[in-house]
């Protein structure tokens, strides 16, 4: 399947600008395909103000952001792949989400999936192979810590949340 962040970023920028908030967006200036004004990066991330106000020919693709900025008055152009989006909020009220880094297949262009497993083999497995913490909420979803990936999947970042929904 392909990424939902896109679609996600998309809503979160409606609904922020729809309440006559202001939105911007965290930014991972190391992923390749990032083109922002390096001299405003820090610690590896700049923030970008994506108002209208802020910036002209917005256009936010299924895989990337691009725009023109203004920055200490000279024009620049913008591209931002979603898979370097780390967040995105209003600066008035902190309203917003935060994504999760996905495993991303560059030559693809795809995200890869983890390998599919019977939900009796799965459970089983997870608790024998990976310490985790888990808190289940009232729709049946459980958001999981896991310290390993089950055996056979690609490796996570450590600490990571995964979600897993429970019938």
């Amino acid at each position: 399947m392909t990424s939902n962040q896109p679609y996600l970023l998309r809503a979160f920028y409606e609904w922020i600008v729809d309440n006559d908030l202001t939105p911007y967006i965290v930014v991972d200036a190391t992923i390749s395909g990032t083109l922002v004004p390096q001299e405003h990066v820090k610690d590896g991330q700049i923030v970008l103000n994506i108002s209208t106000g802020a910036c002209v020919k917005l256009n936010m693709g299924n895989v990337d952001i691009t725009f023109e900025a203004r920055f200490g008055g000279v024009a620049r152009s913008l591209c931002v792949p979603y898979r370097a989006v780390l967040a995105i909020y209003a600066r008035e009220n902190g309203a917003g989400t935060v994504f999760t880094p996905e495993d991303y297949d560059e030559a693809e262009g795809t995200i890869d999936a983890l390998p599919e497993t019977s939900s009796e083999t799965s459970s089983e497995t997870s608790s024998e192979t990976s310490p985790k913490a888990s808190s289940e909420t009232s729709s049946g979803v459980n958001i999981t810590s896991e310290t390993s990936a089950p055996e056979g999947a690609p490796p996570r970042p450590k600490g990571k949340p995964t979600l897993k929904i429970v019938k």
